[in-house]
């Protein structure tokens, strides 16, 4: 029987890390199905979505919360919680592309429009990046968002319009 795993991967961002991570999931019988991973500020933040044989799990995730032997994993916090199915619901997926002026906030006012407006965020990615012709700061997020098919896309879309004027919101089904 085999036993998904959900895991967070957290350290100082080094050459190899991510091979010796598949190594050790390899080792232990594991199959990488997914992850997401970036640096960020000197550390590499990780998540990723194994398969394991049962009665290797438990080895596998002591190798990789308490490495004894293997440089690359030391300094490194590492999470892990199995799977667990949720019944499936009638689900549309959008892409949500949000611009605008930076302002403290704007993350949380965001975020909160979606759930209101009956969005369920699956993935955000935000950044700061200098506006063309006057170098302020300019917010840019970028994000999947599940909705029940009884929501109309331009309720999510109006929610976040709604948090002002200077905000662009581009929605593609």
């Amino acid at each position: 029987m085999r036993t998904y795993l959900i895991m967070t991967i957290l350290g100082s961002d080094r050459p190899g890390l991510v091979n010796s991570l598949a190594e050790t999931v390899a080792r232990h019988g594991g199959n990488w199905l997914e992850c997401r991973m970036t640096r960020l500020a000197g550390q590499f933040a990780g998540i990723v979505r194994v398969e394991c044989p049962q009665d290797h799990v438990d080895a596998l995730l002591h190798e990789l919360q308490c490495p004894s032997g293997d440089p690359a994993h030391t300094g490194l916090t590492v999470q892990a919680a199995r799977e667990s199915a949720e019944p499936s619901r009638t689900q549309r997926t959008i892409k949500v592309e949000v611009v605008g002026n930076d302002r403290p906030g704007i993350v949380r006012e965001i975020t909160a429009a979606i759930a209101t407006a009956g969005g369920n965020i699956e993935e955000l990615a935000t950044n700061l990046e200098s506006a063309p012709m006057s170098g302020h700061p300019m917010f840019r997020a970028q994000g999947t968002v599940s909705i029940p098919e009884s929501v109309a896309i331009e309720k999510i879309t109006a929610a976040i319009e709604n948090l002002g004027g200077d905000l662009s919101v581009d929605v593609t089904v």
